[in-house]
């Protein structure tokens, strides 16, 4: 059902910290002239939890909108499953074409709560769904045993694979098939994942560097390896700042740098300051004093 580059995109503020949904707009519009193939909006590592839920729903509308006939993925990622269920809820009356959703956030739920939880969301969207499992951020991990008691429901489509474990892509293929869209959602793993199987990169330096990002995967899915794995190698320390505590700040920074956006986040985080910030900077520069040409592809 889904596939290719779909970045989960940043979200922009105003001096005053209200949304700034002009250069939203314009962000967003870049990565679909770019040839992305989706957008998800509000992201779990992102920005996405300081926002308040109609704020959530704003941004998504403007993806939509954004979008078109690509899909406009909301991530929900709630403390509670009763307020993902709302959230979920929302999102289906705003339009949106699927949800992204992690277990809880805050409560490290065992293996029949998880499921539990996950079909609980999907009732109440009733939507497409990407699982996000991402055992090291939020210590719940979506196991391949748990993907394969899920598939009873079609509304699970595809899944987030973060577990940061190369492994799992193959086993999830090898005990599941085509059964899931498997996505690879570690910026730094993007070409090992691809390599083995994965139909989809769910990006984040993207944000910065579109075209290059696209051309990996479209390389890739044309069987050029040599090409792609070029572009990755010269990619791979801007894709390190996305491996990161503070991968919002390095992101925004390098979106900044490139697209001449802006690097407002909300509290409680802050800009980059002092070394981290000379040190994202240097990568950020380097990387673009020695952009690579781009390959034409299909």
């Amino acid at each position: 059902m889904w596939q290719g580059v779909i970045p989960a995109v940043s979200t922009k503020f105003n001096e005053d910290g209200s949304l700034d949904m002009g250069e939203m707009e314009r962000c967003f519009g870049l990565q679909m002239e770019a040839g992305c193939d989706g957008l998800i909006a509000c992201g779990s590592l992102g920005e996405g939890p300081m926002l308040t839920q109609d704020e959530r729903i704003a941004v998504l509308r403007l993806t939509k909108q954004v979008t078109g006939s690509k899909p406009a993925i909301l991530t929900v990622a709630e403390a509670g499953t009763r307020e993902a269920c709302a959230l979920a809820e929302k999102a289906a009356k705003a339009g949106a074409d699927g949800l992204m959703v992690v277990p809880s956030t805050i409560y490290h739920s065992n293996h029949r709560e998880t499921i539990v939880a996950l079909r609980a969301i999907a009732a109440a969207g009733d939507l497409p769904i990407m699982i996000y499992s991402n055992r090291l951020a939020y210590r719940v991990d979506v196991t391949t045993d748990m993907l394969e008691e899920l598939a009873d429901d079609a509304r699970f489509v595809a899944v987030k694979e973060s577990s940061d474990d190369i492994r799992r892509t193959t086993e999830i293929i090898n005990r599941l098939g085509q059964r899931y869209d498997l996505f690879t959602g570690v910026d730094n793993l993007a070409f090992e994942a691809l390599a083995v199987g994965a139909v989809g990169w769910v990006a984040g330096l993207v944000l910065a560097f579109p075209k290059e990002t696209v051309a990996i995967f479209r390389l890739m899915k044309e069987d050029r390896q040599a090409e792609a794995l070029s572009i990755y190698r010269w990619f791979r320390p801007l894709l390190d700042l996305d491996v990161s505590t503070y991968l919002v700040q390095n992101i925004k920074l390098a979106e900044a740098m490139a697209l001449g956006s802006t690097e407002r986040v909300r509290a409680p985080r802050l800009p980059l300051e002092g070394e981290q910030r000379a040190r994202a900077e240097r990568i950020i520069r380097a990387a673009m004093e020695t952009r690579p040409q781009l390959p034409r592809f299909g």
